[in-house]
């Protein structure tokens, strides 16, 4: 057990599942270095929080419902850029790894982490330095050696045409959903063929399903 030889690490837990947090604020009481601010149901409460509970870390669960950990840590660290983010989750993929990175995250870790380890992580964030768990650094250099997932490049809006085309509207139909005229629509659609490297619509929605695309 560490001494306390300062102020404790103020750590806020974020995370969509009550027995979590209550797992891990029983776990930081065994620390006298470490301190419950308190938690959040979700992102977007975390982020409420955030000025009240002044927080020196958060563990952050990377997939909830309405607002997802990365996203959340990007808010959070743009607003509060003293707060240090650790995604604390059970899952390992590495797009997941890097989209929490990329919004700020300096640590990934798994769920089964030990308590020790999960203090260490907590006081190496507070100093500023990196944890990565081995399965996520491991996964890292995976993604890092893959050809770049099918549809990153598509923008915003041809992912919207793409969604519309999924639900199985022609050009006509897809322009009267969005008020723009059949012959802008056909240009996306060409774009989105390209982009994705098929020769048909059919293609298309059948790679956006596949690959998930799309939500």
């Amino acid at each position: 057990m560490a001494t306390r030889t300062s102020e404790p690490i103020r750590v806020m837990l974020v995370d969509d599942h009550p027995m979590v947090r209550r797992g891990l604020a029983t776990f930081l009481k065994a620390f006298d270095d470490l301190e419950l601010a308190g938690d959040a149901e979700s992102g977007q409460v975390a982020l409420q929080l955030c000025s009240k509970l002044q927080p020196d870390v958060i563990l952050m669960d990377m997939v909830m419902p309405d607002m997802d950990g990365a996203t959340a840590t990007r808010l959070i660290r743009k607003q509060f850029p003293q707060v240090q983010v650790i995604a604390l989750t059970s899952f390992k993929e590495g797009e997941l790894i890097t989209n929490a990175l990329e919004a700020g995250a300096i640590g990934y870790l798994l769920k089964d982490v030990t308590a020790e380890e999960l203090a260490r992580a907590i006081r190496a964030a507070h100093a500023g330095r990196a944890t990565l768990s081995p399965e996520a650094a491991q996964a890292l250099v995976l993604t890092a050696n893959q050809p770049p997932a099918p549809g990153l490049d598509l923008t915003e809006r041809e992912r919207e045409v793409l969604t519309l085309m999924i639900e199985g509207l022609n050009n006509t139909q897809i322009a009267g959903r969005l008020t723009v005229s059949p012959s802008t629509i056909k240009s996306h659609v060409s774009s989105i063929l390209s982009k994705l490297g098929v020769a048909s619509r059919t293609e298309a929605v059948s790679l956006a399903l596949r690959s998930r695309i799309v939500t």
